[in-house]
């Protein structure tokens, strides 16, 4: 049983896009029962957006920020970071250089680690967030995961397990789950589900949690026994209607049993 839920603010990116829309926004998300928030696709830049968040009661627990300004400009970066309560600064993936070759993902990972040492020095975590692609395997019989979870600094560096993403590469969500224990700060919930699209090809697609085919009693409880701290809701598109406050309403009474 967890007690706060988390949104992915990229669900509403399209909601906040100047102060008082998200002002608004931040409203009705916090009334909704969504009392923390990670960032991505806003603009986290304008003055005003840590001091609606903190009118709001919405908490700041983590970003995906921009990579090469987390590697170049650590100063500002972790300036920017503190204004929003935060220290968990995260990525939303690798460069698209990284993914497609062993060298570059190896590149990309020396260059994380070292960044993610300096950043740990002054109190700060990085984060990774995964997609599907890194359950491609790229050498030995191994995916891009496996290498991740094996070279990136444990102590330095979350991960941000996205289980959409999990899902969609093939592989099982508890199973990375347990393989991460002890690594999982933030948990994207985020479900998944096949249909037929318009040329009636069956293909994958978002959906409100619940009404998917992720199995939540087993993912849950699972990430519980693990520690994760923060529970985060995303839905990228795919909106009831096409208002994504329609969905998150139906994600939150559904995970209301599992929040204590």
């Amino acid at each position: 049983m967890f007690q706060k839920l988390g949104l992915q603010l990229y669900t509403v990116r399209d909601y906040m896009n100047d102060e008082a829309s998200i002002d608004e926004t931040f409203a009705r998300l916090v009334k909704m029962g969504y009392t923390e928030g990670q960032t991505a696709g806003s603009n986290v830049e304008l003055p005003a957006f840590a001091e609606l968040a903190k009118k709001h009661g919405m908490s700041i627990v983590g970003t995906h920020y921009d990579f090469n300004k987390i590697v170049n400009d650590p100063k500002a970066t972790m300036a920017l970071h503190d204004k929003l309560g935060t220290k968990n600064v995260g990525i939303g993936g690798m460069p698209g250089d990284a993914r497609h070759s062993y060298d570059g993902l190896m590149k990309f990972i020396e260059t994380f680690n070292k960044s993610a040492e300096l950043y740990a020095k002054e109190g700060y975590k990085l984060t990774y967030h995964n997609h599907s692609f890194e359950f491609v395997k790229v050498k030995d019989n191994k995916t891009m995961m496996d290498y991740l979870v094996a070279e990136l600094d444990p102590q330095n560096i979350s991960f941000v397990l996205d289980t959409c993403w999990v899902a969609h590469g093939g592989a099982d969500v508890r199973f990375w789950l347990e393989k991460l224990a002890g690594r999982i700060d933030i948990l994207h919930l985020k479900d998944i589900e096949p249909y037929f699209n318009e040329n009636k090809k069956i293909t994958q697609g978002y959906t409100e949690i619940g009404n998917g085919n992720i199995w939540w009693d087993g993912v849950l409880d699972v990430a519980e026994k693990i520690g994760v701290k923060h529970y985060v809701v995303e839905q990228d598109g795919r909106w009831i209607d096409g208002d994504p406050f329609k969905s998150l309403q139906v994600s939150r009474e559904y995970l209301a049993k599992y929040m204590a």
